[in-house]
């Protein structure tokens, strides 16, 4: 995947996952957060068997990986 299209599917999940976890970030830190959450999302689903082929795939792993990472800030700096 090119850089672009990485940005791009990252600024996508990062902004999905800020609407499910109804959190309100701007659009760096969404970018940031959809391809930390992409890297996360990948690694656990290697760990689980399941993998993501083509854009929409890896859109939702990005977006579990990110909704992940919302979830532990909260955990963190609540």
């Amino acid at each position: 995947m090119s850089f672009i299209a990485a940005l791009i599917v990252g600024g996508i999940s990062g902004w999905l996952a800020g609407k499910i976890m109804e959190s309100k970030h701007n659009i760096i830190v969404n970018i940031i957060l959809g391809l930390v959450g992409g890297a996360l999302g990948g690694l656990l689903g290697s760990l689980i068997g399941i993998g993501a082929t083509g854009t929409i795939g890896s859109i939702i792993i990005s977006v579990i990986g990110a909704c992940i990472l919302i979830w532990l800030s909260r955990l963190i700096f609540k």
